[in-house]
């Protein structure tokens, strides 16, 4: 079936339905529509865009005309018309492509053919905690903020409102916890400025300035937002993502947004794809979206509950059959309202419960640290290399082994490398002993500070194949500094396989980082990357780990017990992109590995085809692997 989601009933604890089981009971805000191998360009409105591209005219049909419930008490004509609109989208699928879900990659398959022989680098570069409507909410032609909101600010029909604790609808958004601003960060916005903001999406940059005569900007340092793998659940909350206010720890600068219509970034998203379809591979945080993108899994932690180190256990709630459910225990004592302050829970952990994930193991799904340097713990006492970090810390994981995108490719012969702002450096600071400050990982931690190098960002320093007293030759041919990534670019001896990751004050990590220098950083890599030799057969993909604890509107697509997560925005710059277009392709972090296994001719990961088993499973489109966003008929000569 098409990819409609009514979420107006749940499947499970939280998910929802597919819509034609719950036809009695969608409004405009249940329903949405999400075609694969569809783009529009971003020349105006969305009925423009739809005149352009009938393909994508059923989604409109169905926002624009389920305004209102239809029950049993409806009128007849009210159903004929929705029959109508249902029978108009159901054409709507029969249009797109046939290929559509097939497996991708026979010799025989002429995009397959192109793609091997025209592009020779794909470059990764992996910015930080953005959500889509955050940043591209008001992006010509792309499923923004217009969806929910008018002109003024002012709610639309299609617009779910934030709930409260209890179920009811919050009469205003919660304060800003701790204050809008970044501690250290001035001007200053604080809790108390944030008050009484309605209960819709909202401007940054204005919102605050009659309270605080502060205008905020992209160039501003906010506090940071809670991202984590069972909060992030509950805020989605089946599909409505009517839970972000109340779960969040910041209170109501989830539903925050910027106007990044000026930013360098929009303007090559203008130039070249961009993706409106595209969500976060895992539920929650930076930690595990970056294992998902080299492995498409969560890190096991074997024996968790007998551990020495005795790591962080989760506790959640379980329903009548005894089933443990996505959801927090919330602890005695918790603000019962979102309104009176931040969520208490028994134990939000940085690991699952044993057999959350139905195989009886244990499961780092939160922030856990490297077992080699550099890494977020500081060597044991014992380790006189200063290479290990202490294995006896709650949070240090124990060195992995499951099979990486990495992998597949070596097992090809296919180069590759993972570059990472200030690694060098992070390297030399990992190793000084636990009595000594460190300048570089976690530091400085004032907002803005530079490098402050994120440990737990760097995934593939967590596997046993990069330890570095027995894998040091691994190390040195696939974990590099920026600098080298510069240099390889200008001599054109990139790997075909490029991986980046900021340093942190470059990655517009909220908290520690602002939009708008991480911008101006990722721009500039860009213009250097185009000016390679190797430019005209390459393919950057610009996203982001995780949608930094921010509302979006669209529901994530039903997968599997790790993800996909919420939408996040992401860019195709290359030669061959389709120039000036929003993809509305479903795709999420894996989409990633899948072109890059197409392209090199891989073994699938196992996580790859869970996710896509579990997409097939909830009636879902599969998610694409970006040769949507290419024209491959083109010569590659384009900037």
């Amino acid at each position: 079936m098409c990819g409609f989601w009514a979420s107006g009933s749940t499947r499970g604890p939280f998910w929802p339905q597919p819509l034609m089981a719950t036809m009695p009971t969608i409004s405009n805000k249940d329903a949405i529509f999400m075609s694969d191998s569809i783009t529009c360009r971003p020349s105006g409105s969305a009925a423009g865009c739809a005149q352009d591209h009938a393909k994508r005219f059923a989604g409109d049909l169905i926002l624009a005309g389920m305004t209102q419930h239809i029950t049993s008490k409806r009128s007849a004509i009210s159903l004929t018309v929705v029959c109508l609109i249902l029978g108009s989208a159901l054409a709507a699928c029969a249009m797109l492509p046939k290929s559509l879900g097939k497996p991708k990659g026979p010799e025989s398959d002429p995009t397959t053919q192109a793609l091997r022989a025209k592009v020779k680098t794909i470059v990764v570069i992996y910015a930080e905690n953005r959500g889509f409507d955050n940043l591209y909410g008001n992006f010509p032609g792309a499923r923004g903020l217009s969806d929910v909101i008018d002109g003024g600010g002012h709610p639309l029909p299609a617009y779910f409102p934030q709930l409260d604790r209890d179920g009811s609808v919050l009469p205003k958004l919660p304060p800003t916890w701790g204050g809008v601003t970044a501690s250290g960060y001035k001007p200053v916005v604080t809790q108390s400025q944030s008050i009484g903001l309605p209960n819709a999406p909202f401007s940054i940059e204005h919102a605050f300035n009659a309270q605080s005569n502060v205008t905020l900007s992209t160039a501003a340092v906010t506090r940071d937002l809670v991202r984590r793998f069972f909060e992030h659940q509950m805020q989605i909350d089946g599909g409505r993502n009517d839970g972000y206010a109340a779960w969040s720890d910041a209170g109501g600068l989830t539903m925050g947004h910027y106007d990044y219509s000026h930013s360098a970034l929009y303007a090559l998203a203008r130039q070249y794809v961009l993706a409106d379809h595209f969500f976060q591979g895992a539920f929650g945080g930076s930690f595990l979206n970056h294992q998902y993108l080299i492995c498409a899994c969560a890190p096991e932690y074997p024996d968790a509950d007998t551990a020495a180190a005795k790591p962080s256990l989760t506790v959640l709630d379980a329903g009548a059959d005894g089933k443990l459910l996505p959801r927090l225990k919330v602890a005695k004592g918790s603000p019962a309202s979102a309104l009176d302050g931040p969520p208490k829970f028994v134990k939000s952990g940085n690991i699952t419960p044993a057999n959350y994930f139905g195989d009886g193991k244990f499961y780092a799904v939160n922030t856990m640290q490297p077992a080699f340097q550099p890494s977020g713990n500081a060597p044991a006492r014992s380790d006189a290399s200063g290479a290990y970090a202490d294995p006896t810390n709650s949070t240090t994981l124990p060195p992995q082994d499951e099979p990486t995108i990495g992998d597949r490719l070596s097992d090809k012969n296919v180069d590759w490398t993972w570059y990472a702002g200030s690694w060098n450096a992070a390297v030399l600071d990992g190793k000084q002993p636990l009595a000594k400050k460190r300048k570089v990982i976690y530091a400085p931690t004032t907002p803005g500070g530079s490098p402050d190098f994120q440990p737990h960002d760097q995934p593939f320093n967590y596997y046993a194949r990069f330890d570095p007293k027995l894998h040091a030759d691994q190390r040195a041919q696939h974990l590099k500094d920026y600098d080298q990534l510069v240099a390889d670019s200008a001599a054109g001896q990139l790997p075909p396989v490029v991986f980046y990751e900021p340093q942190g004050n470059l990655n517009q990590h909220a908290g520690y980082a602002s939009v708008a220098e991480g911008d101006a950083h990722i721009a500039d890599l860009v213009a250097k990357l185009q000016a390679s030799p190797q430019w005209g057969n390459m393919v950057i993909v610009i996203t982001y780990d995780e949608f930094g604890g921010a509302w979006d509107h669209i529901a994530p697509p039903k997968g599997d017990l790790v993800g996909p997560g919420a939408r996040i925005p992401a860019l195709v710059i290359s030669p061959f992109a389709k120039m000036g277009t929003v993809d509305h392709t479903p795709y999420d972090t894996a989409s990633i590995l899948r072109l890059m296994t197409r392209r090199f001719d891989l073994e699938v990961l196992p996580g790859v085809a869970m996710r896509d088993k579990g997409l097939a499973d909830h009636a879902e489109y599969p998610m694409g692997d970006l040769t949507n966003a290419l024209d491959l008929k083109t010569s590659g000569s384009k900037k």
